[in-house]
């Protein structure tokens, strides 16, 4: 474990993940371009969204820092019980968005916007908002720490109480694109806003039973729901939506398959994927969906990875994104234009071209950017689109999703495995990959 993942996993206290950012994220140092691939290689140990350093292990229902104990001194304090001030952070959420804040550095750092319950009453109270317990998420603890999620969107008047303290709502997506990757503690960030994010969607997804139709109503410190009625009582728990991602592979010459959809910024090619159907297995899923997106016969599937993606629609809140390279037997493109906008093979240079840290730098650089902006009550009107469309000199010809996504991962495994490669990154790429 290096050194960076050794302080955030034992830092020797996480009263606030907040007050060690702005303490310790400074210290972090940044590369340039060349360097940022050697530091994602050596720092990386999990994919974007895993390795959640405060749900690393889940206590017994006995461990006083449990939910089930978490949740019985949460209704206790609520009711005035005690005046004994709790040991939990809470991370308000409006709108699947998570509070965060942003250090000044250059390129600006971001950190979750943790708030003492104290606080958090009292910022609350101050715009008229009643504190219910169903608002509050268990999110794990460390330290003797316990860590909430709650969703704050009916509370208009809370950003701009908030705003006073420098705290701003910002997508999900942005803050992925704005976290340093050779960063361990701005990527255990990342886990824990995903965690959260994927739960409180999850809680606004199932609001009635799929049964009975009745309310649901929240259990287990909102690890679970179960139905309001008392002749249904049906138990409902977090929803996953297992999804394949493939890296089709012409063995024979030496090319990998790679497709564009409408919706992609211009340029980014990545691979195929698709949602595994009900009695299906994950291979014949990915076999499935190559031949109904491209026409490709697809022989041989390899399982290479996965990572939660709660970044997804809001109506499939908890997506994991299950990863494989698949080796072709047949080579013609049908490509099903309602799916696809394109899909075409690209021989293994092309796609070490397309592996360009400086896209990959210049759209970090502008969403921190965003997120400081947003934070000082400056917010702009770009979006993500813009952040991949700075260009500074002439750009690639083409490039695939960065190192935050699965599909980077897929595409850079395969194209940096031969041990002939003169481009230095092979190394690097292989380190990554075993790290993952």
């Amino acid at each position: 474990m290096n050194r960076a993942m050794r302080f955030l996993f034992s830092s020797p206290t996480t009263t606030s993940i907040h007050s060690l950012s702005t303490k310790h994220l400074s210290r972090f140092y940044r590369r340039s371009n060349s360097d940022l691939v050697a530091a994602m290689s050596i720092r990386m140990n999990f994919h974007t969204f895993a390795g959640n350093p405060i749900k690393a292990k889940t206590p017994k229902s006995d461990d006083p820092y449990s939910s089930t104990s978490a949740v019985q001194s949460l209704k206790t304090i609520l009711l005035g019980r005690t005046h004994e001030p709790p040991n939990f952070k809470v991370l308000p959420f409006r709108k699947g968005r998570p509070l965060a804040a942003s250090v000044s550095n250059s390129p600006p750092n971001w950190h979750l916007g943790w708030l003492s319950f104290d606080d958090f009453k009292v910022i609350l109270e101050n715009t008229g908002f009643n504190l219910g317990e169903e608002m509050f998420v268990y999110l794990g603890t460390k330290e003797d720490v316990v860590y909430w999620a709650v969703d704050v969107s009916e509370a208009n008047r809370l950003t701009n109480e908030l705003g006073n303290r420098k705290f701003c709502f910002v997508e999900l997506r942005t803050l992925m694109v704005a976290t340093d990757w050779s960063d361990a503690l701005a990527m255990g960030y990342l886990s824990i806003a995903g965690h959260a994010r994927a739960l409180m969607e999850w809680h606004n997804t199932s609001r009635f039973c799929g049964y009975c139709g009745e309310k649901t109503i929240s259990m287990e410190a909102g690890r679970r729901k179960e139905c309001s009625n008392e002749l249904c009582k049906k138990r409902i728990y977090p929803r996953v939506d297992p999804v394949v991602i493939m890296l089709v592979i012409d063995k024979k010459n030496d090319r990998a398959l790679l497709s564009r959809q409408s919706r992609f910024v211009p340029r980014m090619w990545s691979c195929l994927a698709g949602f595994i159907e009900p009695g299906e297995s994950l291979e014949e899923a990915v076999r499935r969906e190559t031949w109904e997106e491209t026409g490709i016969e697809v022989g041989d599937v390899v399982y290479h990875s996965s990572q939660p993606w709660p970044v997804g629609p809001s109506s499939m809140p908890c997506q994991l994104m299950v990863g494989f390279i698949a080796y072709a037997k047949s080579l013609e493109i049908n490509v099903d234009k309602e799916e696809l906008e394109d899909a075409q093979w690209h021989s293994r240079e092309d796609v070490k071209k397309a592996l360009t840290f400086a896209e990959y730098n210049k759209a970090q650089q502008t969403a921190s950017e965003k997120v400081e902006q947003m934070c000082k009550g400056n917010e702009q009107g770009r979006s993500l689109t813009a952040d991949f469309n700075v260009e500074s000199g002439d750009p690639v010809p083409m490039f695939v999703p960065g190192p935050y996504a699965i599909a980077h991962h897929l595409i850079s495994s395969w194209a940096f495995q031969d041990g002939g490669s003169d481009n230095n990154q092979s190394d690097q790429f292989r380190a990554s990959l075993s790290n993952l």
